[in-house]
């Protein structure tokens, strides 16, 4: 059995690995030219570790991790008003997401094909396959086809239909940037609230990650100058630097929903199928998903359709109630109102007191 997988991030190494081990032949294909380093923390929790550990990759995912232990919250002034320890629980780890993605790469490195710097442009389901195009390689036939590429899928696009129809923003932008520095505390995550915005220092490791939540709908450079304009602290600096910079990730906050994540032989997998975008552990339910999905093909062998419908009806009980919170977790990251910051900062002081 061939599969081919679009996406080489977090969901599709992982997937290839399982497959692998389950006796398919595994083609990855990423639109990038390379991997690289860096990145903006993730976590790798709950069910995700225990499939880091039967992959073998733990020890270096622990040995790539960030070290920040706490949460310190910052007023409007910029003044301290709370440190919250950030234990570590259940053998969880925060890694750079591109860490994450070259370690996964490289247990699946000598088993399976990659191709770098191409993409699918067509696909055509027929009897028991499907037909494949690329931009660059010459056109293949494959049992099976996962798009693992992210919230603005190129495999979802094609199967389903354009994004506009299951990606919906959920009112927050994201912005973040390298600032190509250590942090001043490399164990503390800096948190800076104004109403309806949010900027974030994160240590990383070793170079240090600024990050901009903000409520508008205008996901723009100009956009996100406008949104923090008059801002105290540090903010007049790490913007200027957000908006000049050639490494600026910027998007909007969206929720994936799809009503079936599988189409024939073709299906989706961790942020293409259901992204919670910022707030709802994508990592960990990503490399969980692939696990599912991985099992799912091997319990029914020959049944592609079969594994993919049990794969969907399993990873949903995880997803479903997640992405249902994810409008309390974005009112607790960036509240919109000044009474609604006043009531955040005051259980952040109650939870650094009880820490």
């Amino acid at each position: 059995m061939k599969a081919l997988i679009s996406g080489a991030g977090v969901a599709g190494p992982t997937l290839a690995f399982w497959l692998v081990r389950h006796g398919w032949q595994v083609t990855l294909v990423e639109r990038a030219a390379g991997l690289r380093a860096g990145g903006n923390p993730v976590d790798v929790r709950g069910p995700a570790v225990a499939v880091a550990e039967r992959m073998g990759i733990l020890p270096r995912l622990r040995a790539a991790a960030t070290h920040a232990s706490a949460m310190r919250v910052l007023d409007p002034h910029g003044r301290p008003i709370a440190r919250i320890a950030m234990p570590s629980r259940g053998g969880e780890v925060e890694i750079p997401r591109s860490d994450l993605a070259t370690i996964l790469a490289g247990a699946v490195r000598d088993d399976a094909e990659l191709i770098l710097d191409d993409t699918i442009t067509a696909m055509r389901q027929e009897p028991g396959g499907v037909e494949v195009t690329f931009e660059r390689a010459a056109p293949r036939r494959f049992d099976l086809v996962v798009g693992a590429d992210g919230l603005h899928s190129t495999v979802r696009r094609l199967a389903f239909g354009p994004e506009s129809r299951f990606v919906r923003p959920i009112g927050l932008g994201v912005a973040t940037v390298p600032l190509g520095e250590p942090a001043e505390d490399p164990d503390e995550v800096l948190l800076f609230n104004t109403p309806g915005r949010l900027v974030s220092i994160h240590p990383a490791r070793g170079s240090a990650v600024a990050a901009f939540i903000f409520r508008s709908e205008r996901i723009s450079r100009e956009g996100l100058a406008a949104a923090y304009a008059g801002s105290g602290w540090r903010v007049p600096a790490l913007l200027e630097l957000a908006v000049s910079s050639d490494e600026l990730f910027l998007d909007p906050v969206s929720r994936v929903s799809l009503p079936a994540w599988s189409s024939g032989r073709v299906t989706l997998l961790g942020d293409a199928a259901s992204s919670l975008s910022l707030l709802g552990d994508g990592s960990t339910l990503a490399m969980t998903a692939a696990h599912t999905l991985a099992h799912a093909l091997a319990g029914s062998p020959g049944r592609v359709e079969e594994a993919l419908r049990g794969y969907e009806t399993e990873h949903r009980k995880l997803v479903m109630p997640k992405q249902r919170r994810v409008g309390l977790a974005a009112g607790m990251l960036v509240p919109a109102t000044r009474l609604g910051l006043t009531t955040r900062n005051v259980a952040a002081r109650w939870m650094g007191r009880a820490a």
